[in-house]
């Protein structure tokens, strides 16, 4: 192959839109039954509308047909829809909400197990040990859909009978309710407005208890650990009958604790400045699992330097724990196989290669060896698969931002593609695409993307910024945010791009950046644009889903984030209408100068339509260049595989025409 040299942004390149996005199923998360230790994978299909389907992984088998979709919308980013025990899956099907038994060999057909009511949404079921006919679960009622009207609660699905049972109720939310081995305890996070869980969720603990007619009940309950406003508790598992162990930010930083005999205690010796667990935006995200007849073993994920690594901890022996090679940069979805032979399944991803569903044993982890139980498929050209070689990696660099020098922790993709050495005009640097992630209190992570190498294999730089507020780099990164948001967010993305693009650095061209972020990421974008001291420092933006009005936001959006801005803003609407008036892009909209691309969902309940197209209407009525895509059947992210596609190249195309880039 002759190497050649061309302007940055204008390579051609092997990576199409449609051959990363033709057949791009990927991994939600990984089940185990518990008695056969088989596992299952829930996965993604971009091709059948965006479904998901429960797949039996070593033999590749659906559990599920066609017009069947394993998904929940507690929380309505959902998670956890199902769980597999003994042949049996049980999940929640997402168009009526309703959640099924069937059995895993093939040709089982599913049941309902729960009433035909639509507006109950069911989420992290969890089976009783020694009555499995009982599962406890999340519900959420969106009989009055008024997010301050949507009750959520624990309650009791008996699948022989068909029937619900209310369990815990008084909170505002509920998660990730953990049986003890023997069934006698009951273990479980909830929190309250306006915290975020992991703001100040609570750890409770009650005993079990069972009434003449098996009915099932609690008694004795208490907080354990975690505070409201001040303390996270999450991620709670039972290591035996006495042991429980969880994570909590006491120290600064999400760190694993244990309860026992009704001492609550941190499980290393000495802190370590990082984050054993993400906050729980995702029902299905845990981050531990606990191994050995006892229950002695515990290996941990940790986020370092905005990458996953792996912990190994004897709970019998140790007093810190030991460092674990691993090739994997973003580990999820931590669960056991076996606890008697030490093995456990989780899904990692790579930096050039995608998520794949992995099984191990602690024996096989000291050596370094993972069985991968799925393989991730390249896309094609042609019909041949791409090479990895055309993999631009992932450089983290942490910024000083001053004056004080704040740590501000970025992820730079330099432009690759092996067909080209550079430009041909001397002295150029590329443009460069500023990523702006969502939650906000969220992290890009540093596993593979191919939209990223779309535009990295076409000589355009990347730049992912974690700005403060983002999440794994300890509470006091992530609460520089509170009271801030469109303040700390805007600066530090405006700010990384230009230390990038000058001395030492010199890694890319300042005239030439680009802005673009989805839902929170989408309203950093328009405030970068409207709200900002100089709302010229890019070149071109897109929105994906966008915050424009923040009163309209707490009116519209659904209730598990209906309270966050009293944080991120410094205060209610009620309280703070001047702050939400001043940091809403919508009565700014006339400083608005650079030409912006807005991409919407028609169903987004998160961010609904309505913020999208009240920006647009207010550029496009005052001559602004602004263009607006609407796409029919999406909520808030795109899950069908010609939505994909079309917003991927209309993104390229919009740049290149404002840069001048394509003739």
């Amino acid at each position: 192959m002759s190497i050649q040299q061309a302007p940055y942004g204008t390579w051609n390149s092997p990576i199409t839109a449609e051959g990363i996005t033709k057949g791009a199923n990927s991994i939600a998360e990984i089940f185990v039954d518990r008695v056969t230790s088989e596992v299952y994978h829930l996965e993604t299909r971009p091709s059948e509308k965006g479904r998901n389907v429960l797949v039996h992984t070593s033999s590749n088998r659906d559990i599920v047909g066609p017009g069947w979709n394993v998904r929940t919308g507690v929380h309505e980013y959902g998670g956890a829809p199902a769980i597999v025990h003994d042949g049996v899956a049980y999940f929640s099907h997402f168009v009526d909400g309703r959640v099924y038994r069937v059995e895993v060999k093939e040709g089982s057909e599913p049941e309902p197990i729960t009433p035909n009511n639509k507006p109950y949404r069911y989420a992290s079921l969890e089976q009783h040990p020694t009555h499995p006919e009982l599962l406890v679960s999340i519900l959420e009622d969106h009989t009055n859909d008024t997010p301050s009207e949507v009750v959520t609660t624990l309650v009791v699905i008996n699948s022989a009978t068909k029937t619900i049972e209310p369990l815990i109720s008084g909170a505002d939310f509920y998660a990730l309710a953990k049986f003890s081995p023997d069934g006698d305890k009951l273990a479980w996070i909830q929190w309250f407005h306006p915290d975020m869980p992991w703001e100040g969720g609570e750890l409770h603990v009650a005993d079990v208890v069972f009434s003449d007619d098996k009915t099932l009940s609690i008694k004795n309950s208490k907080r354990v650990a975690g505070e409201r406003k001040r303390i996270s508790a999450s991620y709670p598992a039972w290591a035996n009958n006495d042991t429980l162990i969880f994570t909590s930010d006491e120290t600064g930083y999400v760190n694993p604790w244990k309860f026992s005999r009704d001492t609550t205690l941190p499980l290393f010796s000495t802190s370590i400045e990082e984050d054993f667990g993400p906050p729980l935006w995702v029902l299905n995200f845990f981050p531990y699992a606990i191994l050995g007849e006892r229950g002695e073993i515990a290996l941990f994920k940790a986020s370092k330097d905005g990458r996953d690594i792996l912990y190994l901890f004897d709970l019998e022996k140790d007093t810190q724990p030991k460092p674990i090679p691993s090739p994997f940069v973003v580990i999820e979805n931590l669960r056991v196989v076996s606890a008697k032979r030490k093995e456990l399944a989780f899904t990692g991803q790579k930096t050039n290669e995608k998520t794949t569903v992995i099984q191990c044993s602690i024996s096989s982890l000291l050596k370094s060896e993972f069985l991968q139980l799925t393989k991730p498929a390249l896309p094609e050209v042609g019909g041949s698969p791409l090479s990895p070689d055309i993999v631009s990696e992932p450089q983290p660099f942490t910024l000083k931002v001053p004056p004080n020098d704040e740590p501000l922790h970025v992820v730079y993709y330099p432009p690759w593609n092996p067909a080209y050495s550079g430009s041909n005009i001397e002295g150029e640097k590329p443009p460069c695409i500023v990523n702006v992630h969502g939650g906000p209190t969220g992290l890009t992570e540093q596993g593979l993307h191919w939209p990223t190498q779309y535009f990295t294999s076409r000589g355009w730089a990347r730049l992912d910024v974690n700005y403060g507020g983002s999440s794994c780099f300890g509470r006091r990164y992530t609460e520089r945010l509170n009271g801030k948001w469109g303040i700390v967010d805007v600066q530090d993305c405006t700010l990384a791009p230009q230390i990038l693009a000058a001395a030492p650095y010199n890694l890319i061209d300042p005239k030439r950046l680009i802005i673009r972020g989805g839902s929170a990421g989408g309203f950093t974008v328009l405030a970068a644009l409207s709200i900002a001291k100089d709302v010229t420092t890019f070149a071109a933006a897109t929105s994906l889903y966008g915050i424009s009005d923040m009163a309209k936001l707490v009116e519209f959006t659904h209730k598990f984030e209906s309270r966050y801005l009293d944080h991120l803003i410094g205060g209610t609407l009620e309280e703070a209408p001047e702050l939400f008036k001043e940091r809403s892009p919508i009565y700014h909209a006339e400083r608005i100068v650079v030409p912006l691309l807005i991409l919407q969902g028609e169903i987004d309940m998160v961010v609904p339509k309505g913020q999208a197209e009240a920006i647009y209407e207010s550029i496009r009525s005052r001559g602004g260049e602004v263009e607006y895509k609407l796409y029919p059947g999406e909520g808030h992210g795109w899950r069908q595989e010609a939505n994909m596609r079309d917003a991927l190249e209309r993104e390229l195309g919009f740049y290149e025409r404002i840069l001048k880039l394509k003739k």
